[in-house]
């Protein structure tokens, strides 16, 4: 019997100046565990004339993760801070009751040509901590743990699982891995993972269940225990997933929260640019991007 329950094809999506492919939320499966929102950019080639650029825009009752594997981006909030993200780096961003933040191509990459690609996901926190203080948080790459397993190339790049953890700082019980090989290999990962589980596959291609499974596509799991499968040559995937929340989250723009009330007071204060809810960003405060009108049917 297949483990597979469902495949998500990447779409495509527009977040301003910049296409990317949408791959969470999907019509069928809202959320993987607490992962609700993954995009993934690129790869982009850009010239002296073409950049990164998202003006200052808030998110409430998330965490943000940053992940890239080519470009850099640079990364100003209403915390305060200022740093450049790079490959391999996690940027990780918790919204709580409000946070506002930019990312733009830094400065010195604007008089050339350029890449940028890279993961960005939402991850939605426990109803306790959905209202708390923002927070903002750097990891090196060097600092993400990174070992060799089952002839693959393994990388937590946060979470908990196969017996260790990552220096992010997530709030609840998930996973988010890299695995990497050169050459084709059985993978078997079922007794490390736990709660709901998917596969995204950036380059290559996997063997599961008498299919082949091609890049750009998600697989989310039926069962975690029976995750295996048969990793091609000059692969590279990406599982991610962990314990789901017992209550409902609704998505609205860039807010995240399991009460629909707070989520049209953010509306109203950044409509309104109510600089308590959500104070400007430090450096970058020259502009902003506006509530979405509501779609006219």
């Amino acid at each position: 019997m297949s483990n597979t329950e469902l495949i998500i094809e990447e779409r495509a999506a527009d977040i301003g100046n910049f296409m990317v492919g949408r791959l969470l939320p999907f019509r069928q499966k809202r959320s993987v565990g607490p992962f609700s929102f993954i995009d993934h950019m690129g790869p982009a080639a850009m010239t002296k004339d073409e950049h990164l650029d998202v003006p200052p825009h808030p998110h409430i009752g998330l965490s943000t993760l940053t992940y890239l594997f080519e470009g850099s981006i640079q990364h100003k909030d209403s915390l305060g801070s200022d740093l450049e993200i790079k490959p391999g780096a996690v940027n990780w961003m918790t919204a709580g009751k409000g946070v506002v933040h930019s990312e733009r191509t830094p400065e010195y990459l604007r008089n050339g040509d350029k890449t940028l690609h890279g993961l960005q996901i939402w991850v939605a926190l426990p109803k306790h901590l959905e209202d708390s203080e923002p927070s903002f948080t750097h990891i090196e790459e060097k600092d993400i743990p990174q070992w060799q397993e089952q002839g693959a190339s393994f990388k937590l790049i946060a979470g908990k699982a196969f017996g260790k953890s990552s220096p992010v700082p997530v709030h609840s019980d998930l996973y988010f891995i890299e695995i990497k090989s050169t050459t084709k290999q059985q993978i078997t990962v079922g007794e490390d993972l736990y709660g709901e589980s998917a596969l995204y596959i950036l380059d290559g291609s996997i063997n599961a269940d008498g299919h082949n499974y091609g890049n750009k596509q998600i697989l989310v799991a039926k069962d975690t225990k029976l995750c295996s499968f048969e990793i091609e040559e000059n692969s590279a995937i990406y599982i991610f997933g962990g314990i789901p929340f017992e209550e409902e989250r609704f998505i609205h723009w860039n807010f995240v929260h399991s009460d629909k009330e707070v989520i049209e007071k953010a509306k109203i204060n950044w409509e309104n640019q109510n600089l308590e809810a959500f104070p400007k960003v430090v450096g970058d405060d020259q502009e902003y991007v506006p509530l979405p009108k509501p779609r006219r049917l």
